[in-house]
């Protein structure tokens, strides 16, 4: 069971690695870079060879990186468009270089354009930013929304859709988020729910590409549209809807990582990870 929650990389990126070795982690999410800026600076191969040793003596675990909240590669307005497909391209550069196999992405909002449109715009932004990286392994993984605003990725239906057009599906995965699915209309607290949720996401976006987990308990109600996340079994979800996850062989491989509120002593993420590996036993 790969199980941990994303890290900070204050210090350098090899400090993730210190924290989660410090809540007994197996698996990781980080930004690779100040996600708050549109400036990049640049990757050193001295970074990239920390980051290495570092990934090396925490053990043979999962990571993924989440790119830049300014990204939206969905939107109407071109400098936007064409700032944020600059900056995707160079995050899919960067987790080449340190080895990370995934980049989970927000698809965009569209801004006032419609949900078509926006899908289209998408799609075509994704695909030339991929292109433009020169890039041949990193996965980008589609993060499921809870569908505020004019955010893109609420629905199964519309992360199938991006799927579809693009001409680079066959490095398109899903990163499945437990609050914004919830948030979304997407139940899993009794078995009847849950099942009937990944009968759906099988359905239509097939298991195959779900590659990631972010485990988040809400404060807001089912299909509220309101992203605020909770500590595992303190929100709308409860205990049940993760037990019914966490005891899922089907997903039994897949790394799961929390995004949960905490402090810098980190224990909040060693109670949520206890309570987890309670739930899975």
């Amino acid at each position: 069971m790969y199980l941990g929650a994303h890290m900070s990389i204050a210090g350098g990126l090899h400090m993730a690695f210190e924290h989660i070795r410090k809540v007994g982690g197996t698996a990781l999410q980080i930004f690779t870079r100040n996600q708050r800026q549109w400036k990049i600076p640049p990757l050193t191969p001295y970074d990239a060879e920390l980051f290495a040793v570092a990934w090396e003596q925490w053990g043979d675990y999962p990571i993924a990186a989440h790119d830049s909240y300014l990204i939206n590669l969905a939107s109407p307005k071109v400098d936007q468009a064409e700032r944020s497909g600059i900056s995707f391209a160079e995050e899919l550069r960067r987790i080449e270089a340190l080895k990370v196999p995934y980049l989970v992405t927000h698809p965009g909002s569209h801004l006032g354009q419609g949900v078509d449109a926006g899908i289209e715009r998408y799609a075509a932004n994704l695909d030339k930013a991929i292109e433009a990286s020169r890039t041949e392994r990193g996965m980008v993984l589609l993060e499921t929304t809870a569908g505020q605003g004019t955010n893109l990725g609420a629905t199964f239906e519309e992360l199938a859709a991006i799927i579809a057009v693009s001409r680079h599906a066959d490095r398109l995965g899903v990163c499945y988020d437990t609050c914004h699915t919830f948030a979304a209309g997407y139940d899993i607290r009794t078995p009847e729910a849950y099942a009937e949720t990944f009968a759906a996401f099988d359905r239509l976006i097939g298991l195959d590409r779900l590659k990631f987990f972010h485990l988040n308990d809400t404060k807001n109600p089912f299909g509220s549209h309101k992203d605020r996340h909770e500590h595992i079994g303190q929100g709308e979800i409860g205990l049940d809807g993760f037990r019914n996850l966490m005891r899922d062989a089907r997903f039994a491989d897949i790394p799961k990582t929390l995004e949960t509120p905490k402090d810098k002593d980190l224990q909040d993420d060693v109670r949520n990870l206890g309570i987890l590996r309670e739930l899975a036993a």
